[in-house]
């Protein structure tokens, strides 16, 4: 072996010598939520629409979301870092997806409904929209007769697109 083949070899050394002393310095900064926002208030959701419960749900299911997966805790409006308020603009139900293989029967075994909604989080203590979406829409199945597993699998899509909003603001 030449003295050229292992000159590589301190220069390599030297440099994982440096990058392992320096430690990681490659960061992410401004992804999710400013750190000074602690509690959130997630406010009654207006409701264009004909289901009164919605709103609710909705409502329930972002405050668990918001609690369990962002560390967020409940608070009340004017105690609250930052607030979550919004709009559910349109609610589509009883949309057939696969029906009966039975010809004698005219019935679908799958329906879809729809959810859409205008949100947005506010930081209180800016004043500033952290993060908003408009026409934001989510979808669930569900058997025939059992709608309230379709609104509940619909909710839960929009609320880890809420969340997924929330920690994605590099």
């Amino acid at each position: 072996m030449t003295l050229r083949a292992r000159r590589p070899l301190p220069g390599l050394l030297l440099g994982a010598l440096l990058l392992a002393a320096s430690g990681c310095l490659y960061s992410f900064s401004g992804g999710g939520l400013p750190p000074h926002v602690e509690t959130v208030a997630v406010l009654p959701f207006e409701n264009e629409t004909a289901t009164p419960d919605l709103p609710r749900e909705l409502q329930v299911a972002l405050r668990d979301g918001l609690r369990s997966r962002l560390g967020l805790r409940d608070a009340a409006e004017e105690n609250a870092d930052a607030l979550v308020r919004g709009k559910i603009t349109r609610f589509i139900v009883d949309d057939p997806v696969a029906f009966s293989a039975n010809p004698n029967q005219s019935t679908s075994a799958r329906r879809r409904l729809s959810v859409q909604v205008d949100i947005e989080i506010v930081d209180q203590v800016t004043g500033q929209v952290l993060w908003a979406r408009t026409g934001m829409q989510a979808q669930g199945e569900y058997a025939e007769g059992n709608e309230a597993a379709g609104r509940e699998q619909a909710i839960d899509r929009l609320v880890a697109d809420v969340i997924e909003g929330a920690q994605s603001q590099w």
